[in-house]
């Protein structure tokens, strides 16, 4: 798409909306916009040293690259020039009109939520846009590589942008063979950005790691030894281009680490664990990553790509290569590689077996960093899985190899752990005796869990149960085997196992129900069964209830109650409900009520009260597991009409 004049664009409506929170500005910390720009501007430069490996004709007039900053305190204008890759028309349109990578809407979000938004700038594809939190004008000339036309890209960030073909000799001086200039006029409030101390300082702060050297060039009011002071024009470099992981860890200082960490993550928390070293055999690699302690705003997206840049003796290849697997991909950072091939296709890399041991190797030490911070650095390893434990947790159905290390490094929320953390070693030296599997009860959340009444038969006997309220757990308990020679058992599944763990009653009274109580019990089991028809597949008793009269509780072959509820609102998955078995209605034969009911079925010939008793029992198990009654307007009246005969 071509134009011989000036076009006008209109952006994409969530650009539109993040440009109006942008121009308004709704950030403390603006000064991440150059930092955000520069990022840009190298990621050019690197795309465009990968492209020149088969075609240096591309680079032929300009071997070197480089990022120039041009300040002009007189105009109030900053520019950032690279002679990276450039855009052509198509490109402007894509890459400065839209937000190309997913997670708009969570990222919009983000925003509208949060006073200070700056935290999350960078995270979608919207470093570019970040800019007109201090210009009241962007104006963007572009020629790209191996092309011979240049553009420019104008707007004032009020929902439209102007492209136009514009001769060489009318683009900037500064704007070499090929490239990318983006000029900011400075709004009247920030012009302080303009300033070449300002510059230098944010350089320092955001970007001095950058892996292509950054000049700034400007003029500034100097006083010679006459004393008439004078404008001169500079030429200063700010950083070398050196990569940071090919240097010495002596020469690393921390503030190094934490800029470069806050380039590749965007996020400005402090790493919970830098993971910096170079492997030297058949083989030769450096690593640089680096472990959040806070989530991303992409961490659950439905691609779940890590972001682990990968290198090529210091050219960067790509950063959608996954060599961390998806359940770390909260893990950023880059891998620098001495021995993989530099013209290999993108395609081809990602099966290469070269790469497939340094996936090996990295996500193994990875694992080994993260096992040592559990041992040594509780608290810190807490704030982690805090983060990202249900990202690690998606790894136990998904990495089978790896599931007892990650069973070691998975930490769990119990009915004993009083709001704490607590791993399975330590669950296991717990266990009561007779006791043979790990308990755990699935919900919406560890309040609703506590709550459940199936929990009561355990903790009357002082049984630990896990608290799994993560969407992913209802998932990977399905295929756990076990840890330590123990099965995952849920709560709410199954037939119980209590009986062989006693209860303190149990230990003083032993049971005084009669054979005739226990005949009385059955023909109210059978007399709920047939009331209740197709709501139940059975009517049991129970050990798990010690305190309420029933519960609900999953077929032994069935899908846990839990995963029942997330897969009935995914409509690939709700066609197969209808073949779960309805649930099992668990009785507790020592409640009161329970007893009285049988008598009431034995002694009174109107089945009346019964009938209405099996209503709303069933309602009251279906309520107690955070669902409504199947039925509630006939639930509604039968209480109704219960409590009126009552009264009555």
């Amino acid at each position: 798409m071509t134009s011989d004049t000036s076009n006008e664009h209109s952006f994409e409506a969530e650009v539109a909306q993040l440009l109006k929170l942008m121009v308004h500005s709704v950030y403390s910390n603006k000064e991440i916009f150059l930092r955000e720009l520069i990022s840009n501007a190298a990621d050019a430069c690197e795309k465009l040293r990968y492209l020149s490996i088969e075609k240096p004709e591309l680079i032929a007039p300009e071997p070197d690259f480089k990022i120039l900053l041009i300040s002009d305190e007189k105009e109030n204008t900053l520019s950032v020039v690279d002679n990276g890759i450039g855009m052509d028309e198509d490109d402007l349109i894509a890459n400065l009109g839209t937000i190309a990578r997913s997670g708009t809407k969570a990222f919009m979000d983000g925003l509208t939520e949060k006073a200070d938004g700056s935290a999350l700038i960078g995270q979608f594809g919207v470093g570019f846009y970040s800019a007109f939190m201090v210009a009241e004008r962007v104006e963007v000339f572009s020629k790209k590589a191996g092309g011979d036309q240049t553009y420019r890209w104008a707007s004032t960030g009020e929902g439209t942008f102007t492209i136009e073909k514009i001769a060489d000799e009318d683009a900037p001086d500064a704007l070499s063979s090929r490239g990318t200039l983006v000029k900011l006029i400075l709004s009247d409030d920030d012009q302080d950005y303009a300033k070449p101390a300002r510059i230098e300082n944010i350089i320092r702060s955001y970007s001095s790691h950058i892996p292509v050297p950054i000049v700034l060039s400007g003029s500034e009011t100097v006083t010679p030894d006459d004393g008439e002071e004078r404008e001169e024009a500079f030429t200063r470099s700010l950083s070398d281009g050196s990569a940071l992981w090919t240097k010495p860890k002596s020469e690393i200082s921390d503030e190094d680490y934490q800029e470069f960490y806050r380039s590749v993550s965007h996020n400005f928390d402090e790493p919970a664990r830098i993971i910096h070293y170079r492997a030297e055999g058949r083989q030769e690699y450096t690593v640089l990553t680096f472990v959040p302690r806070e989530k991303p705003f992409d961490l659950f997206n439905a691609e779940r790509k890590g972001r682990i840049k990968l290198y090529v003796r210091r050219v960067f290849i790509s950063d959608d290569v996954d060599i961390l697997p998806a359940w770390l991909r909260f893990v950023r950072g880059v891998v620098d590689s001495e021995d993989l091939p530099l013209n290999i296709s993108r395609e081809l890399l990602q099966d290469n077996p070269l790469l497939e041991t340094i996936k090996t190797a990295v996500t193994k030490r990875v694992l080994s960093e993260l096992a040592k911070m559990a041992d040594k650095e509780t608290d810190t390893y807490e704030a982690v899985w805090d983060a990202f434990g249900p990202v690690i947790k998606e790894g136990l159905y998904e990495d089978m190899a790896r599931r007892d290390e990650i069973y070691g490094l998975s930490l769990f929320k119990t009915s004993k752990s009083d709001g704490k953390w607590r791993s399975l070693k330590t669950y296991l030296d717990g266990l009561k005796e007779n006791q043979t599997a790990i308990y755990y009860a699935l919900g919406d959340s560890e309040e609703k869990i506590k709550s459940s009444p199936h929990l009561e038969g355990y903790k009357a006997r002082d049984i630990e149960v896990l608290y799994l309220s993560d969407p992913v757990d209802a998932f990977w308990v399905r295929t756990a085997l076990g840890f330590e020679g123990k099965p995952f058992k849920s709560i709410t599944q199954g037939a119980d196992d209590l009986e062989t763990i006693k209860t303190a009653e149990d230990n003083a009274d032993a049971s005084d129900d009669t054979s005739e109580d226990k005949a009385d019990l059955a023909a109210l089991y059978a007399f709920l069964k047939e009331t209740l028809g197709d709501d139940v597949s059975d009517v049991r008793a129970s050990a798990r209830l010690a305190e309420s009269p029933v519960c609900l509780i999953a077929s032994e072959g069935a899908l846990d109650t839990q995963l029942q509820k997330i897969l009935k609102d995914q409509p690939e998955a709700a066609g197969n409900m209808g073949l779960n078995p309805a649930p099992i209605l668990e009785v507790n034969p020592n409640h009161a009520m329970i007893k009285k009911l049988a008598n009431h079925l034995k002694t009174d010939g109107d089945k009346t009260t019964a009938d209405d008793m099996a209503v709303l029992l069933h309602g009251q198990a279906l309520i107690l597991d955070g669902e409504q009654p199947k039925d509630p307007a006939k639930f509604s009246a039968t209480l109704g009409a219960f409590m009126e005969r009552m009264l009555g």
